[in-house]
């Protein structure tokens, strides 16, 4: 396998982009190696630019649950390119994917369009500030929001400590007023809720977090949550940006069956290109300018061709409900293959799973916060990282991010999927 091309732009991109990556992660730092240049992507391959081709297991991070270059979204693109690429005005279109995500998402009565996942989570946080008239929020360790200030606090010396700062550039000021609390705890919940009686606006978190490996709610959290909420007049949000329109139509909310008072959506919402969206209770929504006072605009939010590929997707996800069925299976089948090797071989290892996401930990602990999924061997990650993809499969480069498959994945990819892990386990084992 050559990768001649990619070491060249790599050393290229160095000289003009940060790091040489537009986004962190994608420089290959928690794996080793350089990062590959993608050429081009189809199905459930993507194709570096030395022409190598990849089983891909990332799907762009989320969004290509119908795999990649799907014809159908290609197709719309391109229609909707034909009367122009930016009006900076109201599209009827806007309106047939707001109503389209109101039918499909429990939670949502009205929508705002943004144009990321981040826009999405640093609006819904100021309109729940705006709406309780209240300035602090509750966040998650290792849930990620975006790159948002407020999203961007560490742990103090305990869960009702204030964060502090977990990036240069971020003021005390702004961490002050985030609250952070271990995932799959409600004792420390009702502590921070307790220690800041009617301070608190919103308690955000991802239902099924991906951004600290897959990790899954514990048997009645989400409804704990939803309870002491309830009880304060906490406006809870849960960021859908990954598992909205993927685990189910309704995301994580329709499977679990908790609805929350806000929801931030991404990644599937726009059929590959770059569209967020948050949404809620129409009494909260109707604070969001210039129905109310809080204030939130976006020049591209709305963009007609973004709109036209998230309008292709979520109609035929709609239209089309076995696809979950088929995702279901497709990751069953790829979990319990994993599994059969890695028993086989005695590694010590915890998969989490859910529909057509999963996370390969190499720890014999069970992962159910941000603390648990440290205690993973990222060495040995990195180590089966590189084994895998000189193999032909393409994972997330770190071991603390989630897997997204596609209905893409055939049978016959599957098994090329299973022999590349058992191969690189027996590599790694050694």
């Amino acid at each position: 396998m050559q990768i001649s091309k990619s070491k060249a732009l790599f050393e290229k991109a160095k000289n003009y982009i940060p790091g040489g990556v537009n986004s962190p992660v994608r420089a290959f730092r928690a794996v080793g190696g350089d990062p590959l240049f993608i050429k081009r992507a189809d199905g459930a391959f993507i194709y570096d630019e030395d022409d190598n081709a990849y089983i891909e297991l990332i799907n762009s991070w989320g969004p290509m649950i119908l795999g990649h270059n799907n014809p159908m979204i290609r197709e719309a693109v391109i229609k909707a390119m034909e009367n122009g690429t930016s009006f900076g005005a109201p599209t009827a279109r806007e309106i047939e994917i707001a109503e389209l995500i109101t039918t499909m998402v429990p939670s949502v009565e009205k929508v705002r369009m943004v144009n990321s996942g981040t826009e999405a989570t640093m609006s819904a946080i100021r309109v729940a500030r705006g709406f309780t008239g209240r300035d602090k929020f509750i966040k998650m360790e290792g849930h990620y929001h975006g790159h948002g200030d407020s999203f961007l606090i560490s742990a103090g010396s305990g869960a009702i400590t204030m964060g502090n700062p977990d990036s240069p550039g971020v003021t005390k000021g702004t961490a002050k007023d985030t609250l952070l609390a271990p995932y799959n705890d409600l004792e420390a919940i009702e502590k921070l809720v307790a220690a800041n009686k009617n301070e608190i606006a919103a308690l955000i978190l991802e239902p099924v977090p991906g951004n600290m490996g897959l990790v899954l709610p514990k048997e009645g959290y989400l409804e704990g949550l939803r309870k002491i909420c309830d009880r304060e007049g906490i406006v809870l949000i849960f960021d859908e940006v990954m598992t909205g329109f993927r685990l189910a139509k309704g995301g994580a909310q329709e499977l679990f069956g908790i609805i929350p008072d806000m929801t931030t959506l991404g990644k599937i919402i726009g059929g590959g290109l770059p569209v967020g969206a948050y949404g809620g209770r129409k009494e909260i929504m109707e604070f969001v300018s210039p129905a109310g006072p809080v204030y939130q605009a976006g020049t591209l939010s709305g963009n007609p061709i973004a709109m036209a590929a998230g309008l292709s997707m979520l109609n035929y996800l709609n239209e089309h409900p076995e696809v979950y069925t088929e995702l279901n299976g497709i990751g069953d089948k790829i979990v319990n293959g994993f599994k059969t090797s890695l028993d086989k071989l005695g590694l010590n290892y915890t998969i989490n799973h859910l529909g057509s996401m999963y996370s390969l930990f190499f720890t014999d602990q069970e992962v159910f916060d941000f603390a648990s999924a440290k205690y993973s061997d990222t060495a040995l990650f990195g180590k089966y990282f590189q084994s895998m993809l000189h193999k032909g499969v393409y994972l997330a480069p770190s071991q603390f991010e989630s897997l997204f498959l596609s209905t893409a994945l055939s049978d016959d990819l599957i098994n090329k999927i299973l022999a590349a892990n058992e191969a690189a386990l027996l590599e790694i084992h050694n």
